[in-house]
Protein backbone atom coordinates (compact mmCIF):
# COMPACT_ATOMS: atom_id res chain seq x y z
CA UNK A 1 0.00 0.00 0.00
CA UNK A 2 0.67 3.57 -0.36
CA UNK A 3 2.06 5.45 2.92
CA UNK A 4 3.10 8.37 4.33
CA UNK A 5 5.59 8.13 6.95
CA UNK A 6 7.72 10.11 9.17
CA UNK A 7 11.58 10.03 7.80
CA UNK A 8 13.46 11.29 10.95
CA UNK A 9 12.05 14.18 13.35
CA UNK A 10 11.62 17.81 11.80
CA UNK A 11 9.99 20.21 9.68
CA UNK A 12 7.19 19.14 7.72
CA UNK A 13 9.51 17.70 4.42
CA UNK A 14 10.41 15.12 6.24
CA UNK A 15 6.80 13.38 5.61
CA UNK A 16 7.61 10.98 2.31
CA UNK A 17 5.81 8.98 0.41
CA UNK A 18 6.61 5.12 1.04
CA UNK A 19 5.27 1.74 0.39
CA UNK A 20 4.31 -0.35 2.63
CA UNK A 21 3.15 -4.19 3.52
CA UNK A 22 -0.58 -4.56 3.56
CA UNK A 23 -1.53 -4.11 7.37
CA UNK A 24 -3.87 -7.02 8.80
CA UNK A 25 -6.84 -7.01 10.67
CA UNK A 26 -6.61 -8.88 13.93
CA UNK A 27 -9.27 -10.08 16.34
CA UNK A 28 -11.39 -7.37 17.07
CA UNK A 29 -10.22 -5.45 14.05
CA UNK A 30 -11.37 -4.33 10.99
CA UNK A 31 -9.33 -3.14 7.58
CA UNK A 32 -10.85 0.04 6.17
CA UNK A 33 -9.39 1.36 2.57
CA UNK A 34 -9.16 4.47 2.97
CA UNK A 35 -10.52 7.61 1.21
CA UNK A 36 -9.59 10.34 3.08
CA UNK A 37 -7.57 10.87 6.62
CA UNK A 38 -7.98 13.38 8.71
CA UNK A 39 -4.82 15.94 9.80
CA UNK A 40 -4.72 16.66 13.45
CA UNK A 41 -2.42 19.15 15.63
CA UNK A 42 -0.89 15.58 17.26
CA UNK A 43 0.50 14.75 14.17
CA UNK A 44 2.15 17.42 14.13
CA UNK A 45 3.47 16.89 17.02
CA UNK A 46 4.60 13.33 16.54
CA UNK A 47 6.48 14.62 13.21
CA UNK A 48 8.66 16.64 15.73
CA UNK A 49 8.96 13.81 17.84
CA UNK A 50 6.99 14.98 20.74
CA UNK A 51 4.10 12.92 21.01
CA UNK A 52 5.27 9.13 21.25
CA UNK A 53 3.81 6.51 19.40
CA UNK A 54 1.54 4.24 21.64
CA UNK A 55 2.64 0.91 22.16
CA UNK A 56 1.34 -1.56 19.80
CA UNK A 57 0.68 1.58 17.38
CA UNK A 58 1.24 1.93 13.71
CA UNK A 59 4.52 3.96 13.39
CA UNK A 60 2.65 5.74 10.58
CA UNK A 61 1.03 9.08 11.58
CA UNK A 62 -2.75 10.08 11.19
CA UNK A 63 -5.44 9.52 13.59
CA UNK A 64 -8.42 9.48 11.90
CA UNK A 65 -9.62 7.96 8.67
CA UNK A 66 -12.68 7.13 6.49
CA UNK A 67 -13.22 4.51 3.80
CA UNK A 68 -14.44 0.71 3.37
CA UNK A 69 -14.24 -1.84 5.08
CA UNK A 70 -12.21 -4.41 3.29
CA UNK A 71 -12.12 -7.07 6.12
CA UNK A 72 -12.19 -7.75 9.46
CA UNK A 73 -13.01 -9.73 12.51
CA UNK A 74 -16.38 -11.40 11.05
CA UNK A 75 -17.75 -11.53 14.99
CA UNK A 76 -16.67 -8.46 15.91
CA UNK A 77 -18.65 -7.39 12.99
CA UNK A 78 -21.47 -8.53 13.56
CA UNK A 79 -21.82 -7.53 16.74
CA UNK A 80 -21.10 -3.48 15.70
CA UNK A 81 -23.91 -4.13 13.12
CA UNK A 82 -20.90 -3.54 10.69
CA UNK A 83 -19.85 -5.75 7.22
CA UNK A 84 -17.41 -5.46 4.39
CA UNK A 85 -18.67 -2.83 2.32
CA UNK A 86 -19.81 -0.58 4.48
CA UNK A 87 -18.64 3.44 5.00
CA UNK A 88 -17.01 4.11 8.05
CA UNK A 89 -15.34 6.30 9.83
CA UNK A 90 -12.35 5.53 12.61
CA UNK A 91 -10.76 6.69 15.31
CA UNK A 92 -7.54 5.20 15.02
CA UNK A 93 -4.19 5.15 17.58
CA UNK A 94 -1.91 5.71 14.20
CA UNK A 95 -1.69 5.04 10.29
CA UNK A 96 -4.54 6.91 9.44
CA UNK A 97 -1.92 8.11 6.78
CA UNK A 98 -2.21 5.13 4.68
CA UNK A 99 -4.41 3.70 1.77
CA UNK A 100 -5.42 0.86 4.34
CA UNK A 101 -5.84 1.39 7.75
CA UNK A 102 -6.52 -1.49 10.60
CA UNK A 103 -8.99 0.37 13.39
CA UNK A 104 -10.41 -1.64 16.32
CA UNK A 105 -14.11 -2.24 15.57
CA UNK A 106 -15.70 -0.43 18.26
CA UNK A 107 -13.75 2.69 17.16
CA UNK A 108 -15.70 2.98 14.13
CA UNK A 109 -18.46 4.39 13.04
CA UNK A 110 -21.17 4.28 10.09
CA UNK A 111 -20.57 7.37 7.51
CA UNK A 112 -23.29 9.77 8.92
CA UNK A 113 -26.19 10.05 5.75
CA UNK A 114 -25.71 12.42 3.35
CA UNK A 115 -21.57 12.99 4.60
CA UNK A 116 -18.83 12.36 2.02
CA UNK A 117 -16.03 10.38 2.86
CA UNK A 118 -13.88 13.57 2.88
CA UNK A 119 -16.21 14.85 5.19
CA UNK A 120 -16.24 11.68 7.68
CA UNK A 121 -12.40 11.21 7.72
CA UNK A 122 -13.01 15.63 9.31
CA UNK A 123 -15.08 14.02 12.54
CA UNK A 124 -13.63 11.30 14.52
CA UNK A 125 -10.30 13.14 16.50
CA UNK A 126 -12.14 16.02 17.21
CA UNK A 127 -15.80 14.93 18.07
CA UNK A 128 -14.41 11.67 20.18
CA UNK A 129 -12.17 14.34 22.11
CA UNK A 130 -14.83 17.13 22.24
CA UNK A 131 -17.93 14.82 23.43
CA UNK A 132 -15.44 13.35 26.61
CA UNK A 133 -13.97 16.24 27.63
CA UNK A 134 -16.66 18.51 27.05
CA UNK A 135 -19.58 16.34 27.64
CA UNK A 136 -18.05 13.85 30.03
CA UNK A 137 -15.40 15.01 32.31
CA UNK A 138 -16.89 18.87 32.13
CA UNK A 139 -20.27 17.80 32.55
CA UNK A 140 -21.78 21.17 30.01
CA UNK A 141 -25.47 21.25 30.45
CA UNK A 142 -28.26 23.34 28.70
CA UNK A 143 -28.47 26.57 29.29
CA UNK A 144 -24.77 26.65 31.10
CA UNK A 145 -21.93 28.78 29.04
CA UNK A 146 -18.75 27.39 27.78
CA UNK A 147 -15.80 29.16 26.74
CA UNK A 148 -13.58 27.72 24.02
CA UNK A 149 -10.11 28.84 23.47
CA UNK A 150 -9.06 28.22 19.89
CA UNK A 151 -12.62 28.75 18.33
CA UNK A 152 -10.96 28.23 14.85
CA UNK A 153 -9.01 24.61 15.65
CA UNK A 154 -10.77 21.88 14.21
CA UNK A 155 -11.37 20.86 17.89
CA UNK A 156 -12.96 24.54 18.20
CA UNK A 157 -15.17 24.28 15.48
CA UNK A 158 -16.34 20.92 16.56
CA UNK A 159 -17.07 22.45 20.44
CA UNK A 160 -18.51 25.69 19.30
CA UNK A 161 -21.40 23.09 17.11
CA UNK A 162 -21.71 20.58 19.74
CA UNK A 163 -22.55 22.80 22.67
CA UNK A 164 -25.25 24.73 20.32
CA UNK A 165 -26.83 21.92 19.04
CA UNK A 166 -26.97 20.87 23.24
CA UNK A 167 -28.15 24.21 24.36
CA UNK A 168 -25.21 25.85 25.55
CA UNK A 169 -24.50 29.36 25.55
CA UNK A 170 -20.46 29.31 24.00
CA UNK A 171 -17.66 32.25 23.92
CA UNK A 172 -14.91 31.38 21.85
CA UNK A 173 -11.71 32.73 21.79
CA UNK A 174 -9.45 33.39 18.53
CA UNK A 175 -6.67 35.89 17.33
CA UNK A 176 -8.22 37.60 14.57
CA UNK A 177 -11.45 39.76 14.07
CA UNK A 178 -11.75 37.56 11.00
CA UNK A 179 -11.60 34.47 13.25
CA UNK A 180 -13.73 35.63 15.00
CA UNK A 181 -16.14 36.50 12.66
CA UNK A 182 -15.83 32.46 11.39
CA UNK A 183 -16.84 31.62 15.31
CA UNK A 184 -19.85 33.73 15.91
CA UNK A 185 -21.00 32.33 12.17
CA UNK A 186 -20.50 28.66 13.27
CA UNK A 187 -22.72 29.20 16.19
CA UNK A 188 -20.57 31.24 19.09
CA UNK A 189 -23.00 33.57 20.73
CA UNK A 190 -19.74 35.91 21.32
CA UNK A 191 -16.31 35.65 20.28
CA UNK A 192 -13.24 37.17 21.34
CA UNK A 193 -9.87 38.83 19.84
CA UNK A 194 -7.60 37.49 22.22
CA UNK A 195 -4.78 39.52 20.61
CA UNK A 196 -6.45 42.75 21.30
CA UNK A 197 -9.18 41.98 24.37
CA UNK A 198 -8.38 40.15 28.00
CA UNK A 199 -10.32 37.05 27.01
CA UNK A 200 -10.87 36.86 31.05
CA UNK A 201 -12.46 40.08 31.50
CA UNK A 202 -14.33 40.02 28.86
CA UNK A 203 -15.88 36.41 29.41
CA UNK A 204 -17.03 37.76 33.26
CA UNK A 205 -18.02 41.08 30.93
CA UNK A 206 -20.52 38.92 28.49
CA UNK A 207 -22.00 36.71 31.80
CA UNK A 208 -22.55 39.74 33.89
CA UNK A 209 -19.77 39.17 36.27
CA UNK A 210 -20.83 35.32 36.69
CA UNK A 211 -18.64 33.06 34.56
CA UNK A 212 -17.95 30.22 32.22
CA UNK A 213 -19.43 27.07 33.66
CA UNK A 214 -16.79 24.99 31.46
CA UNK A 215 -13.83 26.18 30.04
CA UNK A 216 -12.03 24.17 26.94
CA UNK A 217 -8.59 24.59 27.26
CA UNK A 218 -5.68 23.23 24.57
CA UNK A 219 -2.83 26.52 26.13
CA UNK A 220 -2.32 25.70 29.44
CA UNK A 221 0.37 27.62 30.63
CA UNK A 222 0.06 31.23 32.16
CA UNK A 223 -3.55 30.63 30.85
CA UNK A 224 -4.87 28.74 33.98
CA UNK A 225 -4.51 31.34 36.51
CA UNK A 226 -6.35 33.54 34.66
CA UNK A 227 -9.29 30.89 33.33
CA UNK A 228 -9.78 29.77 37.08
CA UNK A 229 -10.26 33.91 37.41
CA UNK A 230 -13.47 33.61 35.16
CA UNK A 231 -14.73 30.36 36.07
CA UNK A 232 -18.24 30.64 37.56
CA UNK A 233 -18.67 29.11 41.20
CA UNK A 234 -18.47 25.15 40.52
CA UNK A 235 -17.17 25.73 37.10
CA UNK A 236 -14.95 23.04 35.38
CA UNK A 237 -11.58 23.93 33.72
CA UNK A 238 -10.66 21.21 31.17
CA UNK A 239 -7.54 21.01 29.42
CA UNK A 240 -6.62 18.73 26.55
CA UNK A 241 -3.28 20.06 25.71
CA UNK A 242 -0.07 22.48 26.55
CA UNK A 243 0.58 24.75 23.83
CA UNK A 244 1.36 27.65 26.14
CA UNK A 245 3.23 25.06 28.74
CA UNK A 246 3.23 23.22 31.26
CA UNK A 247 3.56 25.00 34.26
CA UNK A 248 1.05 26.90 35.89
CA UNK A 249 0.99 29.03 39.32
CA UNK A 250 -2.64 29.19 40.35
CA UNK A 251 -4.49 30.67 43.75
CA UNK A 252 -5.89 27.00 45.32
CA UNK A 253 -7.86 29.19 47.60
CA UNK A 254 -9.82 30.50 44.62
CA UNK A 255 -10.23 26.76 43.83
CA UNK A 256 -11.14 25.92 47.55
CA UNK A 257 -13.62 29.17 47.95
CA UNK A 258 -15.44 28.86 44.81
CA UNK A 259 -15.40 24.58 44.05
CA UNK A 260 -13.30 24.48 41.12
CA UNK A 261 -12.34 22.03 38.85
CA UNK A 262 -9.27 21.47 37.27
CA UNK A 263 -9.33 18.11 34.96
CA UNK A 264 -7.86 17.45 31.72
CA UNK A 265 -7.28 14.27 29.62
CA UNK A 266 -5.66 12.86 26.51
CA UNK A 267 -7.15 10.58 24.35
CA UNK A 268 -4.86 8.37 22.33
CA UNK A 269 -3.03 6.13 24.82
CA UNK A 270 -6.81 5.41 26.49
CA UNK A 271 -7.91 1.71 25.99
CA UNK A 272 -10.23 0.28 23.32
CA UNK A 273 -12.78 -0.09 25.32
CA UNK A 274 -12.89 3.69 26.71
CA UNK A 275 -13.30 5.14 22.98
CA UNK A 276 -15.58 2.59 22.26
CA UNK A 277 -17.73 3.98 24.78
CA UNK A 278 -17.77 7.49 23.52
CA UNK A 279 -18.40 6.28 20.08
CA UNK A 280 -21.56 4.71 21.04
CA UNK A 281 -22.23 8.01 23.09
CA UNK A 282 -21.89 9.95 19.86
CA UNK A 283 -23.29 7.62 17.52
CA UNK A 284 -26.09 7.89 19.87
CA UNK A 285 -26.86 11.51 20.61
CA UNK A 286 -24.48 13.20 17.84
CA UNK A 287 -25.11 11.33 14.70
CA UNK A 288 -28.49 12.41 14.92
CA UNK A 289 -27.37 15.81 14.53
CA UNK A 290 -25.20 15.57 12.01
CA UNK A 291 -27.88 14.06 9.63
CA UNK A 292 -30.01 16.42 10.22
CA UNK A 293 -27.56 19.20 9.50
CA UNK A 294 -27.72 20.61 12.81
CA UNK A 295 -23.80 19.98 13.38
CA UNK A 296 -21.75 20.33 10.03
CA UNK A 297 -18.16 19.54 9.28
CA UNK A 298 -16.14 22.26 8.17
CA UNK A 299 -13.22 21.62 6.11
CA UNK A 300 -10.66 24.46 5.41
CA UNK A 301 -8.75 22.24 2.67
CA UNK A 302 -8.08 18.90 0.93
CA UNK A 303 -5.17 18.00 -0.17
CA UNK A 304 -3.80 15.42 -1.73
CA UNK A 305 -2.10 12.55 0.22
CA UNK A 306 0.98 12.94 -1.36
CA UNK A 307 1.16 17.00 -0.51
CA UNK A 308 0.30 15.68 3.61
CA UNK A 309 3.57 18.10 4.02
CA UNK A 310 1.94 20.71 2.89
CA UNK A 311 -1.06 20.10 4.73
CA UNK A 312 1.52 20.22 7.47
CA UNK A 313 2.60 23.56 6.82
CA UNK A 314 -0.70 25.14 6.66
CA UNK A 315 -1.53 23.57 9.79
CA UNK A 316 1.67 25.51 11.69
CA UNK A 317 1.05 28.60 10.34
CA UNK A 318 -2.58 28.60 12.26
CA UNK A 319 -4.04 30.17 8.81
CA UNK A 320 -7.12 27.78 8.65
CA UNK A 321 -10.55 27.60 10.33
CA UNK A 322 -11.59 24.31 10.77
CA UNK A 323 -10.10 20.78 9.00
CA UNK A 324 -7.70 20.11 7.16
CA UNK A 325 -8.08 16.14 5.32
CA UNK A 326 -5.87 14.18 2.80
CA UNK A 327 -7.50 12.67 0.13
CA UNK A 328 -5.84 9.48 -1.38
Amino acid sequence: MKAIEIASYGAPEVLRAVQRPDPVAGPGELLIRVAASGVNRPDVLQRKGQYPVPPGASDLPGLEVAGTVVAGDAAALAVAGLAVGDRVCALVAGGGYAELCVAPVGQCLPVPAGLTDIEAASLPETFFTVWSNVFERGRLQSGETLLVQGGTSGIGVTAIQLAKAAGAVVIATAGSDDKCAACTALGADHAINYRSADFAAEVKRLTGGRGADVILDMVAGDYVARELSCLADDGRLVIIAVQGGTKAEIDAGQVLRRRLTITGSTLRPRPVAFKAAIAQALKKNVWPWLEAGRVKPVIFKVFPAAEAAAAHTLMESNQHVGKLVLQW
